[in-house]
């Protein structure tokens, strides 16, 4: 009996090997949830859907979903990137304006501190 269900096995699987059956992995993956979870119906509908997206796309479901994937991350990296130079340039352009105003206010005040000390002088010079 076990002998027979070798030779069986053995002449499925040469077949499978030395004929260059290449799509023996899609049937493996319903295969095995068939076997797993013993539910014919759901294994169907994986087997049915992998073959929709494979006949659609060209790629099988999971380099698409891959890729999809890879996709909306460069986007985000990308998003994220133009946000940080964004950031970064308007806080370069923030302290320039301050420098500026910075600047502005120190030649007020000096303007006004040497007006003060004219005065002073000029004071200072009619009392003497």
């Amino acid at each position: 009996m076990n002998f027979k269900l070798f030779r069986i096995l053995t002449i499925i699987l040469s077949f499978f090997f030395l004929t260059g059956f290449v799509p023996i992995l899609s049937f493996v993956g319903p295969g095995v949830t068939a076997l797993t979870s013993g539910n014919i119906y759901k294994a169907s509908a994986q087997f049915i859907v992998n073959q929709r997206i494979e006949k659609e796309t060209g790629k099988n479901s999971l380099t698409l979903i891959k890729e999809t994937l890879v996709e909306d991350t460069d986007k985000q990296i990308k998003k994220n990137s133009f946000d940080e130079d964004l950031r970064q340039l308007v806080e370069i352009r923030i302290k320039m304006t301050r420098q500026k105003l910075d600047n502005q206010n120190l030649q007020k005040l000096l303007k006004k501190r040497i007006e003060i000390t004219r005065s002073i002088l000029d004071l200072n010079n009619i009392t003497q």
